[in-house]
């Protein structure tokens, strides 16, 4: 019989417990539910015994994942970081790439422990707000349907738009995957053939943006996301750089989501400064 979870030491009311999914995720291991999944499948111990869904654990016991343990100083460690970063046009959001083009990961701050997660995609020739973190579970939260958080791009479409084109992007139009619409589409100026529109989406399906105008006959010439729920891209960051979020930001986004039990906010002198490549 495979032993059940024994704790290291017995808990008091002084010791700050958590969920072992929650641990595993905010460690960057993966989302939440990736994590259930690996400990439903006996690919997780605690203290040497095979753990159970909803255990918690304190960073004293000894954890281990595929039979590697998750060193200390990767769960005592910052636990959390949130960055703003301005993707440029040709890079894409994935980890590699078989045409060797490159990734938005390797713009980002290099890191000792967990990995970097991006929130949703942008595709190659999108640029813009790209939100990346350590915490899986934070980053399933924010793409999760159910969260219906706002998404804005600012669009520039080549042809001309007439008001009846426009109440048809915000009622719906079909697509191939189903009916999609704009929650608001704002006139943004521009001049001639290319005119400037700031469109709403509560979704992240694949291209929709684009496929949305392409549906009414128009062509998008050039894509840029400047928001994600109430976070927007800042004025003065340039393409492949980032920022990063202060821990009352993170703290804040972390409650709107309802994960209650926030990890240790990163260090104070990381702030909202530009940084390089």
């Amino acid at each position: 019989m495979v032993p059940l979870l024994v704790p290291s030491q017995p808990q008091t009311s002084t010791m700050v417990t958590e969920k072992l999914q929650k641990v595993l995720a905010r460690v960057g291991l993966g989302s939440r539910r990736e994590m259930e999944a690996w400990i439903a499948a006996g690919r997780v111990s605690v203290n040497g015994a095979l753990a159970t869904l909803g255990v918690r654990v304190t960073e004293s016991d000894t954890i281990t994942v595929d039979g590697r343990r998750v060193g200390a100083a990767r769960l005592a460690g910052p636990r959390l970081r949130v960055l703003l970063y301005h993707k440029p046009v040709g890079e894409i959001c994935t980890r590699s790439d078989p045409e060797g083009r490159r990734t938005v990961l390797a713009a980002l701050p290099h890191l000792r422990t967990g990995r970097w997660v991006t929130v949703g995609r942008l595709d190659v020739n999108t640029s813009g707000l790209l939100l990346v973190t350590t915490d899986g579970e934070l980053a399933n939260r924010l793409m999760h349907p159910t969260a219906r958080l706002e998404r804005e791009y600012a669009v520039r479409v080549l042809g001309a738009v007439d008001p009846e084109i426009l109440r048809r992007l915000v009622q719906g139009v079909p697509l191939e995957d189903g009916e999609a619409r704009f929650e608001s589409v704002r006139d943004a100026g521009g001049q001639g053939a290319n005119h400037w529109y700031h469109v709403v989406l509560q979704e992240g399906r694949y291209r929709e943006v684009r496929r949305l105008w392409e549906a009414v006959g128009l062509k998008v010439s050039r894509l840029l996301r400047i928001r994600f729920a109430d976070l927007t891209l800042p004025p003065r960051l340039r393409p492949g750089h980032w920022q990063e979020l202060e821990a009352a930001q993170v703290e804040s986004l972390r409650s709107r989501l309802g994960l209650v039990e926030a990890p240790r906010p990163p260090a104070a002198r990381r702030g909202l400064y530009p940084h390089r490549r």
